[in-house]
């Protein structure tokens, strides 16, 4: 009683619990079968793709459909029916039974036929298009193997395939080939030549074949399974070559795959190119140490040509399994859906294959959540059992349990997508676990929006632990998600507390920004001295806020303050900086310096102010502002310079103001530097800055020396040379003499060079003109006198003319020309006279 109870609570097989997932998913038969098994016991089964046929030990067939529920009954014997059979069609069945009965009829028509004979038989077999009028035939097995065809007058006539080798155990029949199974081993007979074509003996001949019955199995029409024991045969059928066949079939059996298992075989089926085989268990009892029947094993296996290689095993719980044998368990399959049926005396248990929702199932079990949320998207449109939004779920709730908050949080974003519901769930499922922080960088800040309420509480989460992270937040989330006012008060009650905190100091800065007080943001900007205050100025035009805060921004930032300024002269005037920088010249100096730079005549009215500035803080630019100002009084720099003695800014000073002489003479007494001297005197291009040069220089040899060096091309060097005290010593004398000979011989290779290029391009100037005037004037009846305007050529041709033409082409009737005045008969065009274009080339006179 505990085993029958523990076997009926076990609707499943008992799968290993191993990581590998299995291949099959199995349960009971129920429904009317339950009903049949508790008062009957099965004896066969057959499958078609619409019902299923039941026969039991008392003599009942049964029509099921595929839950289970009985369809049909049919009382055929009192005694077991070993077989059934159906055609492929579906609407012929024949069965035989333990007294020797057989009867193939129509389940939809009247058509029977009726046999009884002397002794059990164990097999029959309609022909497989039974429906076709010339396919009426069906196989019986008992001691012989007899084929009944319908012949003249519908008798049925019996003719004997095969006898002598024991009872006829299994028959298989598809398409013209029969195969079938005696004591001796299996047969296989072509039907369209009436010839046997193989016979593959048994291995094992110690098994007694009604205890362990051989199993055949077509996989399609010219492959045979066969098992038998432990032993597995695949074989093929195959046509014989012409040149092989003489008195030979037509077709031969080439066993293509054969192994043994470890069990004993009582069923098999095709799964693709695997094998499902139903096997016989015993083992040893640990509590009797005598051999009992286990479970049976449902094994997927692929064959290889000697041996097979394990796909998955599945021990079955099937009820009375203690007591049955391996004749007692037989395994039927349905080859459209890949359903597997297993029948026992007390029960039928349906193997499938697993669909994407088993495997989703198996994957949840294993808490491989990830790769079942992986399989759910893959499979969205066939699978029926599962949702992706629970599988997800569910793998949130378990990288919560297993403490994995981030990965947990960063999954929500792709899982929980646009349903705000659910995500206000889950933050509130973080609160209340304490990692809130951990949910809200993942949070979605558009399409969806949460509710205010769950920022906010993010955010004072932040706020009481981690300024940093507050800040963080408060830049990456848009202001329009929280209350803006209710977290700006949360910042000031903790600046209460820390007044001088950057962090929170930056934040409200920002909060403010948000909420448009552009003047309190600004104000803390400049606290901080942050660089993003020139942005936030120029962003939101706050020039008029800055008006009273120049200073401020230029101690922060000069550079970017004065440029800024600059830019917007017409939002700040120039005035008003000059004005707001007078108590700080320094920065006053960097932004008119600046202005100064961009446009020389803008702050014209500072330009004097600045030679202050320049010289207080900015020498090195006041000597270029001297130059380029044209708005500088020259009086009050010149004051300026010499109260600070400045003698190059002096010096310009003097020569702009006419004073060159003064301006030399600060150079040679406060510079001493002759060659400055020099060069300014050349700039002036003065003789009396020469002369003064000269006498400044005549008792100073270092002087003499850079004169002697620099003057010949400027000034004759006698001047000096003459002046120069005998006994005077001058260094490098004798270079500098050399030198002044080698500039006058320089002076005089270029005259006699330029006078020889002169001459030259007079020559060729000459010879151009001469050509030029040499060349001859086409005079045609087109051409008019410039004067009278008439043709040149008179229409009377024999007629004398006089023409006169011009080298400049114009023409004239020589009556239309005027009467010379002067004593020289040379005439010029009047035309190019009065053109001023110079004088006109001699006359050409033209009679004919």
């Amino acid at each position: 009683q505990e085993h029958r109870s523990n076997e009926e609570s076990t609707d499943e097989s008992e799968e290993d619990e191993s990581e590998e997932e299995p291949k099959l998913k199995y349960e009971r038969l129920s429904n009317g079968v339950t009903e049949i098994l508790q008062k009957d016991a099965a004896s066969c089964m057959t499958v078609h793709e619409k019902f299923l046929a039941l026969g039991t030990h008392y003599g009942k067939v049964y029509l099921l459909d595929v839950q289970g529920n009985i369809t049909q009954k049919f009382d055929v014997s009192p005694v077991k029916i070993n077989q059934i059979s159906l055609d492929e069609s579906g609407e012929h069945m024949g069965v035989c039974s333990e007294d020797g009965k057989v009867q193939v009829f129509g389940l939809y028509s009247a058509e029977e036929f009726h046999e009884t004979f002397d002794c059990p038989i164990k097999i029959v077999a309609v022909h497989p298009h039974f429906v076709r009028s010339h396919f009426k035939q069906f196989v019986t097995g008992g001691k012989k193997l007899l084929l009944y065809e319908r012949g003249w007058m519908n008798r049925w006539k019996p003719s004997v395939l095969h006898e002598g080798e024991g009872n006829i155990r299994n028959v298989k029949w598809r398409g013209h080939l029969i195969a079938w199974a005696n004591n001796m081993g299996v047969k296989i007979l072509d039907m369209i030549s009436k010839q046997r074509i193989t016979n593959v003996p048994r291995d094992d001949i110690s098994l007694r074949p009604d205890m362990y019955p051989c199993s055949l199995c077509w996989k399609d029409n010219l492959t045979l399974i066969i098992g038998w024991g432990n032993s597995v045969k695949i074989c093929s059928v195959k046509e014989r070559h012409a040149s092989e066949m003489r008195d030979l079939p037509n077709r031969y059996v080439e066993i293509v795959f054969q192994f043994d298992t470890e069990f004993y075989i009582s069923g098999l089926a095709p799964l693709c190119d695997q094998l499902v085989i139903l096997s016989y268990v015993k083992e040893i009892s640990e509590k009797t140490e005598v051999e009992c029947c286990a479970r049976p094993r449902l094994d997927i296996v692929q064959p290889l040509p000697e041996s097979c290689e394990e796909i998955s095993s599945d021990a079955l719980t099937v009820r009375g399994f203690q007591e049955n044998e391996c004749r007692d368990y037989h395994l039927e399959y349905s080859e459209g859906e890949s359903l597997f049926y297993i029948i026992s005396p007390r029960d039928v248990v349906v193997a499938k294959e697993r669909d994407q929702d088993d495997h989703i199932d198996w994957l949840l079990e294993k808490k491989k959540y990830e790769e079942a949320l992986m399989a759910a998207e893959i499979s969205q449109k066939t699978i029926k059992k599962h949702k992706i939004l629970d599988i997800g779920l569910a793998y949130i709730n378990h990288l919560v349990e297993k403490g994995e908050y981030d990965l947990a949080a960063r999954k929500c974003q792709k899982i929980l997508g646009k349903n705000t519901e659910l995500w206000e769930f889950e933050v509130y499922k973080f609160k209340e676990i304490g990692q809130l922080k951990a949910i809200s960088r993942y949070l979605p800040r558009r399409d969806p929006v949460l509710k205010p309420l769950i920022y906010e509480m993010v955010l004072h989460e932040f706020l009481e632990s981690d300024y940093e992270g507050f800040a963080t937040l408060i830049k990456e989330w848009p202001g329009d998600l929280y209350n803006n006012t209710i977290i700006v008060q949360a910042v000031v009650d903790h600046l209460k507390k820390d007044p001088q905190n950057r962090t929170l100091l930056r934040t409200l800065a920002e909060l403010y920004t948000y909420d448009q007080r552009y003047g309190r943001a600004l104000e803390i900007y400049l606290t901080l001295r942050h660089k993003d205050v020139f942005q936030l100025i120029h962003k939101h035009n706050l020039f008029s806020s800055i008006r009273d805060k120049i200073v401020l921004l230029m101690d922060f930032d000069s550079e970017k303050a004065v440029d800024m300024l600059l830019d917007n002269e017409d939002k700040i005037s120039i005035d008003r900086v000059v004005e707001e920088l007078e108590n700080r010249p320094e920065l006053q100096h960097v932004y008119l310096h600046k202005l100064f730079k961009r446009d020389h005549h803008k702050g014209q009215r500072y330009h004097e102010k600045q030679i202050s500035l320049y010289a207080e803080y900015d020498r090195p630019n006041l000597l270029p502002f001297l130059r380029d100002s044209t708005h500088c009084p020259l009086e009050k720099a010149l004051e300026i310079c010499q109260q600070r003695n400045f003698v190059e800014e002096t010096v310009y000073l003097l020569s702009r103001m006419g004073n060159s002489r003064s301006a030399l003479k600060m150079i040679m007494e406060e510079l001493q530097d002759v060659d400055k001297a020099i060069e300014f005197a050349k700039e002036q291009d003065d003789g009396e800055l020469w002369e003064d040069l000269i006498l400044y220089s005549i008792d100073k040899p270092p002087f003499i020396t850079g004169l002697l060096n620099n003057i010949g091309t400027h000034v004759d060097p006698i001047l000096l040379i003459h002046r120069i005290k005998e006994g005077m010593e001058i260094p490098n004398l004798r270079d500098s003499l050399v030198k002044i000979l080698q500039d006058y011989n320089l002076q005089i290779l270029l005259r006699e060079g330029c006078k020889k290029i002169l001459v030259a391009d007079s020559l060729s100037l000459l010879k151009k003109m001469h050509r030029t005037q040499m060349k001859g004037v086409l005079v045609d009846e087109e051409n008019i006198c410039e004067s009278c305007l008439s043709p040149i050529l008179p229409s009377d041709a024999s007629k004398s003319f006089n023409v006169v033409v011009f080298h400049c082409r114009h023409m004239f009737h020589k009556e239309c020309l005027p009467v010379s005045n002067t004593v020289s008969s040379v005439q010029f065009c009047n035309i190019c006279s009065a053109k001023h274009r110079g004088p006109g080339s001699a006359i050409l006179e033209m009679k004919k």
